[in-house]
């Protein structure tokens, strides 16, 4: 995390919006709008927070396609004679560094 502070901090962002948490945060955000400024919660605010939603629901769906998919993922390779089963924890990396690594695989080719 020390070498890229940014990377590391949005891709924790991005995790922690794909958790039930957001939701809530999101409700209680709408709560207290409706309690303290009841005057300006109309059809837009509603559209607002629909949208906000709907957004949480779309990361949280596809952070699950993924979680899934890189779980089987991860089988495969632990099945696979001769496999390198180091890239079952190649997840764990930041996006710029599984990047890298896929692109240093091509150039192998």
């Amino acid at each position: 995390m020390a070498e890229r502070p940014i990377s590391s901090i949005l891709t924790h962002f991005g995790v922690l919006l794909a958790s039930p948490t957001a939701f809530l945060i999101v409700l209680i955000y709408a709560a207290l709008w409706f309690v303290f400024e009841r005057d300006t919660f109309d059809w837009h605010a509603i559209a607002t927070l629909a949208t906000w939603l709907m957004t949480l629901v779309i990361q949280r769906s596809e952070h699950r396609d993924t979680q899934a998919i890189h779980a089987k993922l991860d089988e495969v390779l632990r099945a696979l004679e001769g496999a390198q089963t180091g890239l079952a924890k190649i997840d764990d990396e930041e996006p710029e560094d599984i990047e890298k690594y896929r692109q240093n695989v091509k150039d192998s080719d």
